[in-house]
């Protein structure tokens, strides 16, 4: 599907997985399919032993050319402890 900015749910997928090492993605395309607002979920090894800011920081750095495409993003980051202790 194409979309206004295009940037698609796929795409962001795959640039997470391998610019994070991301062990789970979930994007949500909360624009009505224009690839203008996407709510991420992301969980990686990369986060252990960084608070928020800096987990913020380190994607917005990684996805930088898809973030500056998109009205909105938001994120949610997660180390693979806690969003196993989310999941129980």
């Amino acid at each position: 599907m194409a979309t206004e900015s295009g940037i698609t749910v796929e795409l962001l997928q795959e640039a997470i997985k391998e610019r994070l090492q991301a062990e789970h993605v979930e994007v949500v395309d909360n624009s009505g399919g224009c690839g203008q607002m996407f709510d991420v979920i992301i969980v990686s090894p990369l986060f252990n032993d960084k608070r928020t800011l800096a987990r913020h920081r380190l994607v917005n750095d990684s996805l930088k050319d898809e973030i500056s495409k998109v009205h909105a993003f938001s994120q949610k980051s997660y180390t693979p402890d806690e969003w196993a202790k989310r999941k129980a």
